[in-house]
């Protein structure tokens, strides 16, 4: 595992449980990216300007952090548009099937003691190690 770099990601991980105490804290909402963005898709709701904001601080932080020199990875993108759409209408069907993603059941959900979202990040994680193992020992070769 070339890409180990624990520091930085328990920096990160303190950062996000962070941003999500305070969200919590001053507003008193979920840090779920699914709810945060499908909140900013209702345009009956007037108290957007913070879901803008948080989507916009998602998309701006890793280009900004690019633009002053850090090296970003390059994604690796299917070869087709259509896998692409096709996946991301499956993440928005899931999340809104499971009553919420993976960052809102995963970290505020458990910091919560929600006994749905514990179960919901299990499944998550179970989930995501069998798509693992087949992709890469199953279907690999």
């Amino acid at each position: 595992m070339s890409d180990f770099t624990p520091v930085s990601a328990a920096i990160g991980g303190g950062l996000i449980g962070l941003s999500a105490v305070l969200l919590m804290l001053l507003t008193g909402r979920i840090a779920g990216i699914s709810g945060i963005f499908a909140g900013c898709l209702d345009l009956r709701m007037s108290h957007n300007g913070w879901r803008v904001a948080f989507i916009a601080g998602l998309i701006l932080a890793p280009l900004i952090a690019g633009w002053v020199g850090y090296a970003l990875p390059s994604p690796q993108m299917p070869a087709s548009w259509a896998v692409v759409i096709a996946a991301g209408l499956l993440v928005g069907f899931g999340t809104r099937l499971g009553g919420g993603c993976t960052s809102g059941h995963g970290i505020c959900g458990i910091a919560r003691f929600s006994g749905r979202s514990i179960t919901a990040t299990v499944i998550f994680m179970l989930a995501a190690i069998v798509v693992v193992a087949l992709t890469r020992h199953v279907l690999a070769g």
